[in-house]
């Protein structure tokens, strides 16, 4: 089995609904994304799937993110935008690009010091 993990980062401003603290005031953050794929065939060249071609898919969809207020988006108007629910939405949004490979797992840091991990 291989795994390959393509990274990306977006800025976004958010706030958390019904949250109790500092979070509930709009602040922004600068996002780390790394999307994890899983397979175990080779190309006849040996690649299971193209760094390249990983890469422009998490792009565009963190493109649609990026400099944006997370609350705004339609996901996050039923979903509260806190980093477990962005890493769902990133995976479900990706996990159609890639098949046949198999979509393990997004990470999404919110900071240096917490991030969350989100697979089905």
């Amino acid at each position: 089995m291989f795994e390959l993990t393509v990274r990306a980062d977006f800025s976004s401003a958010h706030f958390l609904r019904d949250y109790e603290g500092k979070c509930r005031n709009l602040h922004g953050h600068t996002w780390k994304v790394a999307v994890t794929v899983a397979g175990h065939t080779l190309d006849n060249i040996g690649v299971m799937a193209d760094f390249v071609v990983l890469k422009a898919h998490l792009d565009a969809i963190l493109n649609r993110l990026d400099h944006a207020c997370l609350n705004d988006l339609e996901f996050f108007k039923v979903n509260n935008p806190t980093a477990e629910n962005l890493a769902r939405f990133i995976y479900q949004e990706y996990k159609p690009l890639v098949r046949p490979v198999v979509l393990k797992k997004v990470r999404v840091w919110e900071s240096e010091k917490a991030d969350v991990v989100y697979y089905e």
